[in-house]
């Protein structure tokens, strides 16, 4: 195999190589609790009762309000509500799994 072969097969490797792994990290990013992300949340899964009422947006009360309407409130999987994790966990769980059967 010729130097040039050589360069080549170890560049074409590597662009596979990362083609693979940059959307391995893509699925890992951890999500944090930010206000643009309640935001998001509260589009998806209305607190409220339409009319302007309902918990904080982000506050704890707002956080157990989602569990509620997502069936989780009360397992022992889901992260504590004032953790950060928790907003991950929404988010993994049940945002991004979402998305992905809209775009099927």
């Amino acid at each position: 195999m010729s130097v040039q072969q050589s360069i080549l097969l170890c560049l074409f490797i590597t662009i596979i190589n990362f083609g693979c792994t940059s959307n391995k990290k893509q699925e890992m990013q951890f999500q944090a609790c930010t206000n643009d992300w309640f935001l998001q949340i509260e589009k998806e899964i209305l607190t409220g009762d339409g009319q302007g009422h309902g918990p904080g947006i982000g506050s704890l009360e707002w956080r157990s309000v989602i569990e509620f309407k997502l069936g989780i409130r009360n397992d022992p999987k889901v992260p504590p509500l004032e953790s950060a994790q928790w907003c991950n966990y929404i988010n993994e769980h049940f945002i991004t799994e979402h998305h992905q059967r809209e775009k099927r």
